[in-house]
């Protein structure tokens, strides 16, 4: 079941539960995923946490490629009381296209669909702080570690 699908410049965004999830799509992910956050940040941790299972999976494909994804979770799996966006990446190849501008801005609407009346709450890797406040996240209390790499909470207030 895709919930919907809609198309940026050249870019098509399905957002899916993981149940809608088919074997070569989840690959897919999973191996961007692990491309960008394990290998390439040299960062071993956990990537499989349980989250997946009750996630939207937001995807972004271009000439047929994921090229980008990111989760959307309810309230209650990250954060109590917001809906939250995590594991946010783009491929490689993608970088410096404004891919990832578009991905956060697809996540935000996606959120906003299927959440409307709740904040959207984010950990935020440090360095991205003001990516995300141009997209009307607002950081909350100290950076913390996590898995080695310094991140910020940061919340979207509804109607932001």
């Amino acid at each position: 079941m895709i919930v919907e699908q809609t198309q940026t410049s050249d870019v098509i965004w399905q957002c899916v539960p993981f149940d809608a999830l088919d074997t070569r799509t989840l690959y897919a992910l999973l191996a961007l995923r692990l491309s960008v956050f394990v290998v390439e940040q040299n960062c071993p941790y956990q990537e499989l946490d349980g989250k997946d299972l009750a996630a939207w999976h937001l995807l972004g494909y271009r000439h047929g490629e994921l090229v980008a994804t990111s989760r959307i979770l309810a309230p209650g799996v990250s954060y109590d009381g917001a809906s939250s966006i995590g594991r946010v990446v783009t491929a490689p190849s993608e970088r410096g296209t404004g891919l990832g501008p578009q991905l956060m801005s697809e996540a935000v609407a996606a959120c906003q669909r299927l959440f409307p009346t709740l904040p959207i709450r984010i950990g935020a890797q440090a360095h991205l702080q003001r990516f995300y406040g141009r997209l009307g996240f607002v950081a909350e209390g100290a950076q913390y570690l996590e898995d080695g790499i310094p991140h910020v909470e940061m919340t979207r207030p509804v109607g932001a």
